[in-house]
């Protein structure tokens, strides 16, 4: 018995061996003992890899069949090519001449500062982050499912695309003393020669994408040019209900102007279209001969501008499970054997600066969503922005800025403050005609206005001001969320970021105390519910507050210390009446 037992271990030990060699075999990048040989047959490089488009994406984009005696010939050997200017690091793949990755100089990830210790692990938007790696834009990474590229190829059967084979031309990779640095990619299939030429230039966020195609068969081709951005569908990191931000496919043109796309749309788009075996739906402009395709997020964006006055279509499509794209399709014409025609786009990948959208091309700055109260935000910004370039801090702007709109709406708080300490000082005859019609809500009602009527009090008066000032407050709510230029800016001491949360909860509980005081100086609710529910408000927005971004809590902090001075000033001038008898 104990001789069977001893076997058994043993067996189950060498199997145990074997199977671990086998996995350390695989993790190698050896074949696994277990599978199959592969097939013998040619195939381009990275035609299974998941960061590329289906052919529904862009025609004709599939993997190059390859050419006769191909499989004796040597493999093509990719490389990866680093364009180094002073505000970008570009790496761009010689499969497919596909911008890979995009590095920005000047801007950091956002390195969140937790308080409470990361707030105990709950929320990710308040673990402590690192801020000393720059943005990235364009990359891809398995591990956290992130695709994001900007492609180009020509459509057709045995054309170059983004799965073939380029070469790249010598010549400098870094901006040095020049003020731009080009890389040149050449790749040649089917009789169609396709030259890329990527421009990069000093302090500019702006990419040339120039394209030469040139027929070397001899009989008539008629290409056509297409500009991708693909990206994966995932929600982006620190995204949450109190900070939520979009992430999507956009487009601008003449016609339609500004339209956004969701992630999840495209995804029953292509669900439907599996089943009922129709193209996607295309519900946006489709044809322009203007405009720009792009993939906007927090504060950043990359958008492809066509070649304008030259037609082209938009399409959206699902590219691999949880990677979608938009895509510009540019016909360039019938090329009689040895013509070459040339193509000029441009890629725009950087910050959402007004300073720097706008000379790029018509439309791109609107990818500043402020929503519904852009009217009131453009010009708010706008304000801002003067205020800034004067005092040099986005802190003090903001308070400075709060002092203004204060002043702005002061005549109508004044008069709100006024109504309410007018309430305040008939309060016991208020609390009289409650008592005396306890049973009649509609007599005590009459009752009531009748006294207002009496006394001159508008019974909204008191309401009004925050009404008007909503619309303010939600306006600046956007800017902030969407002003870039906010982004990492220090205020004093704790305030490092204004666009991020306050790190210490500081300010959201200054506003509790200014709230609460606030709700002193106002008259008393008769409802004992009532006044509990005014109480606790306070609270329940100082927790709120923890979420917003620190530039918008100092902005209602300032604004609530502007409010009690005015409202103790004018409760005390009605103060010195004596107040009503019941």
């Amino acid at each position: 018995m104990d001789i069977n037992k001893r076997t058994i271990l043993w067996i189950v030990f060498a199997v145990s061996l074997f199977v671990l060699w086998n996995n350390w075999q695989v993790s190698n990048g050896r074949p696994s003992m277990f599978a199959p040989p592969p097939a013998q047959t040619a195939k381009a490089p990275e035609a299974k890899k998941s960061d590329l488009p289906a052919a529904a994406a862009v025609p004709g984009a599939a993997a190059t069949a390859a050419a006769p005696g191909a499989a004796e010939a040597a493999p093509f050997k990719a490389e990866r090519i680093t364009i180094t200017t002073d505000v970008v690091r570009a790496d761009i793949d010689t499969q497919g001449g596909t911008i890979k990755r995009l590095e920005l100089l000047k801007y950091k990830e956002n390195g969140h500062p937790g308080w409470f210790n990361g707030c105990f692990g709950l929320f990710k938007w308040c673990e402590p982050g690192d801020n000393s790696k720059n943005v990235v834009l364009f990359d891809v990474d398995a591990g956290t499912g992130k695709t994001y590229l900007a492609r180009t190829g020509l459509i057709g059967a045995g054309v170059p695309n983004h799965n073939s084979g380029f070469v790249a031309k010598p010549g400098p990779r870094m901006l040095n003393d020049a003020n731009q640095v080009q890389l040149v990619l050449e790749s040649e299939e089917g009789g169609v020669k396709l030259t890329k030429t990527f421009t990069f230039k000093r302090g500019d966020y702006v990419i040339g994408v120039r394209h030469d195609v040139t027929n070397t068969g001899a009989a008539p081709v008629s290409p056509q040019l297409y500009l991708q951005l693909a990206h994966d569908g995932n929600k982006p990191a620190g995204d949450s209900f109190f900070n939520s931000s979009y992430t999507g496919p956009t487009l601008y043109t003449e016609e339609k102007h500004y339209e956004k796309l969701k992630f999840e749309t495209l995804e029953k788009e292509a669900q439907e279209a599996a089943k009922t075996g129709k193209p996607m739906l295309q519900d946006h402009a489709t044809k322009a001969d203007n405009g720009w395709i792009a993939i906007s997020q927090h504060f950043f964006v990359s958008a492809f501008i066509p070649q304008p006055k030259l037609m082209h279509n938009i399409e959206t499509t699902k590219i691999d499970t949880n990677v979608y794209g938009i895509s510009v399709k540019q016909p360039l014409g019938t090329l009689a054997p040895g013509a070459t025609v040339s193509n000029d786009a441009k890629l725009f990948s950087g910050p959402q600066e007004n300073a720097l959208l706008e000379p790029v091309t018509p439309g791109l700055v609107l990818v500043r969503d402020y929503g519904w109260l852009a009217v009131i935000a453009k010009p708010m910004f706008w304000v801002i922005e003067h205020i800034h370039g004067v005092l040099g801090n986005w802190g003090w702007t903001i308070i400075a800025f709060t002092i203004l709109i204060k002043l702005l709406f002061f005549p109508l708080s004044a008069a709100g403050y006024r109504s309410m300490a007018k309430v305040k000082l008939v309060t016991p005859k208020m609390q009289a005609i409650r008592e005396r019609y306890k049973g009649d809500p509609a007599k005590m009602n009459q009752a009531t206005m009748e006294l207002y009527k009496q006394e001159k009090i508008n019974p909204l008066g008191g309401c009004l001001p925050i009404l008007v000032q909503m619309p303010v407050f939600i306006a600046l709510y956007y800017v902030l969320q969407s002003a870039v230029e906010i982004r990492g800016a220090p205020w004093v001491g704790w305030i490092t970021d204004l666009a991020q949360h306050d790190p210490y909860a500081i300010l959201p509980v200054l506003y509790a105390i200014s709230m609460f005081i606030t709700t002193k100086l106002n008259p008393a609710p008769a409802d004992p519910m009532q006044a509990k529910m005014m109480l606790f408000m306070p609270l329940a927005f100082s927790v709120m507050f923890f979420f917003f971004p620190s530039g918008l809590v100092l902005y209602w902090v300032v604004n609530n210390v502007l409010s009690i001075a005015q409202q103790y000033v004018i409760s005390k001038k009605f103060g010195a009446v004596e107040p009503a008898k019941a």
